[in-house]
């Protein structure tokens, strides 16, 4: 097909695709898929078009196997894609029948139906058939109620794409009844309608929050919460995400004090995800709505939860970058305090918020800030457990890029000749990550050497004077 062009192939398979034999009618179908999906549908005339269409409806109609449903899927996805608007004239015929296959009493024949809608929403809104999406749309909300997980999965994502293509306000069904039917399909635990579902509700919660209540969202809310124990990363990021844009429409507060609640749970994983959502509430919402109640539940005397506030302040300066100059003040003497804790999760994790805190603000003149910082975390280094050690090279690392290497040099140069060995080997190990990392900048720190007879140790370069 590369060598003679794609269509000269195609025309001569493309009646293959009404052969009895299904396995033939499943190899042809993947041909055409690779054909089309390298070498586009250019060359492929209106009479080759037509044949096309009609022997993938027939090979996607007549399949009985469960295995070639996915290939089936692709094919028809590709045709469809490739063809563009000239699909438009097709578009009502291959409706008719997702339409019927909806009704079908095969539970794998209706999920292949509304996998087919998601891979051909983009098409039919380029050839502008939004009424026909509106009357599909319509449809699958009528299923919502469907027994089997992973066909409501697929109707779920059927409708995320819809919504995705056609918008909110021009919705059908709309967003105001699509929505309260979502919340207790947040409860079902098949993690395929747990992805699609917070992926369609974090997308209405983006587009179109004003179309829903506050009261609802604040239900979803606590829905979501339960979602931060799911095994899948995706499933958990997609919460984590809807939580940032939940905030955005109905102000942080509420959000803010079902998280804060979140953090006294005994359940690892859920207190980190709670962090991760609390600092995309802090970017979606500004650091200072979230700040003031963040640093206040760090007086709560429970160890998780203060973990939980230097974490979450830890991805917070990830996330805002050179925001956190405005805020590195605000959060010294917190920092402070538990970079001086007898417990070594708080000394570890207020390292990672140093190390954050410090490439953010970088050249952006809060020196004096990081260097009272550092001389709390460079006790540190003779810890013994990795975990820690990794937070504190790191966070000297962030201080050498903010504050310059010189800098990190002078606190190095004290150990470098320890007598004892363990000291002389960390500081070692910290002069050749700068050496590593910065060594022009260490030149000016070297000393002046005259020169011998044999080198030359003047470096002229540093002497010129403007």
């Amino acid at each position: 097909a590369k060598r003679v062009g794609g269509g000269e192939i195609v025309i001569r398979i493309v009646d293959d695709l009404k052969d009895e034999s299904e396995p033939y009618r499943r190899m042809v179908t993947e041909t055409i898929d690779e054909i089309i999906q390298a070498l586009g549908v250019a060359d492929v005339d209106s009479g080759l078009e037509q044949r096309l269409l009609d022997g993938i409806l027939y090979a996607f109609q007549e399949q009985t196997s469960e295995e070639d449903s996915e290939i089936m899927l692709n094919g028809f996805g590709t045709v469809i894609n490739a063809l563009g608007t000239r699909a438009q004239p097709y578009l009502p015929q291959i409706c008719g029948t997702i339409k019927f296959r909806l009704h079908h009493k095969s539970p794998q024949v209706r999920m292949q139906a509304a996998d087919l809608v998601a891979r051909i929403a983009v098409v039919m809104k380029t050839c502008g058939e939004e009424q026909l999406m509106g009357h599909l749309g319509v449809i699958l909300y009528e299923y919502l109620g469907e027994e089997y997980p992973e066909v409501l999965g697929s109707i779920l994502g059927a409708l995320k794409s819809i919504c995705n293509v056609i918008g909110m306000d021009k919705m059908t069904p709309p967003i105001q009844d699509l929505l309260p039917r979502l919340t207790p399909i947040l409860k079902n635990r098949h993690e395929k309608v747990q992805e699609n579902c917070v992926d369609l509700v974090g997308r209405i919660a983006d587009r179109g929050p004003q179309y829903v209540s506050p009261r609802e969202w604040m239900r979803i809310c606590f829905e979501l919460i339960e979602m931060l124990k799911a095994n899948r990363k995706a499933i958990r990021r997609a919460s984590v995400n809807t939580f940032g844009y939940v905030a955005k429409a109905i102000g942080p507060q509420d959000v803010l004090h079902i998280l804060l609640n979140n953090l006294k749970v005994q359940d690892r994983q859920m207190r980190v995800c709670t962090t991760v959502a609390l600092a995309i509430v802090a970017e979606t919402c500004s650091p200072f709505t979230v700040l003031p109640a963040l640093m206040n539940e760090y007086r709560y005397p429970d160890i998780n939860v203060q973990n939980g506030v230097l974490k979450a302040l830890s991805f917070m300066f990830e996330y805002i970058g050179e925001m956190g100059k405005d805020y590195i003040y605000s959060v010294a003497t917190l920092v402070q305090d538990a970079l001086m804790d007898r417990d070594l999760v708080h000394r570890q994790t207020a390292a990672s918020t140093l190390k954050h805190l410090a490439l953010g603000v970088q050249g952006l003149g809060c020196e004096d800030a990081l260097e009272h910082l550092l001389n709390y975390v460079w006790p540190n280094i003779f810890e013994t457990s990795p975990h820690v050690i990794g937070a504190v090279l790191d966070a000297i690392e962030g201080c050498r890029v903010s504050l310059g290497t010189h800098r990190i040099l002078f606190y190095t140069l004290q150990g470098l000749f320890h007598p004892a060995r363990r000291v002389r080997e960390i500081y070692w190990k910290i002069y050749n990550n700068m050496y590593v990392y910065a060594v022009d900048q260490l030149t000016p720190c070297f000393p002046r050497i005259e020169d011998d007879e044999n080198n030359q140790y003047t470096r002229t370069y540093l002497e010129l004077f403007i």
